[in-house]
């Protein structure tokens, strides 16, 4: 099985940066960002979280339904079938929460090694290609569609059930996976436009100041001329 590919560093500190010139350091900065936008942005993030969220929808199915049994149960074999099914659910619930906040997590840090690489210097024939308007379209329409119809979900559930024919658990049932729904669009939503905002605010921004930070790190980069070297302070007199 193959692993999920590693973060990269964040850029070296300007005391320690061993580029030989501008040239090979914004080389390496789009190799680093085109990768990174892969990470947050890429088809396999779309799917990953679609699967954990398909879990989470799953276990919750499972725990719905064992509420209903419950509700439902005429003898012991109602009540075990839905012990059974409420253990199956929280088997699946649990572990679909925590891959769902582990994948929160990662992007967290995808998004601050972005803005890190990002700062380096301005490159706009190799930054167009990582705005990918497109693609943050995709996530925030899909993200929308989701995050309506869960929204739906837990309106109209509640809103539809009458008493004697819908038990609590078909409701909590609806509910539940109106209100997992909601929240994936949510957090893809948020993806799409986090992406724009970087866009916006770094890629699209002012070149850095030469005397902040980022901009001494580009200017520490250019070649020196020869003959050119550290000056020592003179003692005074």
């Amino acid at each position: 099985m193959q692993n999920r590919p590693s973060l990269p560093p964040p850029p070296p500190p300007v005391e320690i940066s061993s580029w030989p010139d501008r040239e090979a350091m914004l080389a390496d900065r789009a190799f680093i960002l085109g990768a990174l936008v892969r990470m947050h942005l890429g088809p396999a993030r779309l799917g990953v979280l679609a699967m954990w969220a398909g879990l989470t929808a799953f276990g919750w199915l499972l725990v719905g339904t064992a509420l209903a049994m419950f509700e439902q149960a005429q003898d012991v074999f109602g009540g075990l079938a839905g012990l059974l099914s409420l253990l199956l659910g929280v088997a699946a619930l649990v572990p679909g929460i925590a891959f769902v906040c582990l994948y929160l997590a990662r992007d967290r840090k995808v998004r601050a090694l972005l803005v890190e690489w990002g700062a380096l210097d301005r490159d706009p024939e190799r930054d167009r290609e990582l705005r990918l308007p497109g693609v943050s379209l995709v996530w925030l329409l899909l993200s929308f569609a989701l995050g309506a119809t869960g929204l739906a979900l837990c309106v109209i559930g509640p809103a539809s059930a009458r008493p004697g024919d819908d038990t609590y658990g078909t409701v909590a049932l609806t509910m539940g996976l109106g209100m997992v729904a909601w929240l994936t669009g949510l957090i893809g939503a948020v993806k799409a436009l986090a992406h724009r905002r970087w866009v916006l605010r770094v890629l699209t921004a002012p070149a850095p100041d030469p005397l902040t930070p980022a901009g001494a790190r580009s200017a520490s980069s250019e070649p020196r001329p020869p003959g050119s070297g550290t000056l020592l302070p003179s003692s005074g007199r």
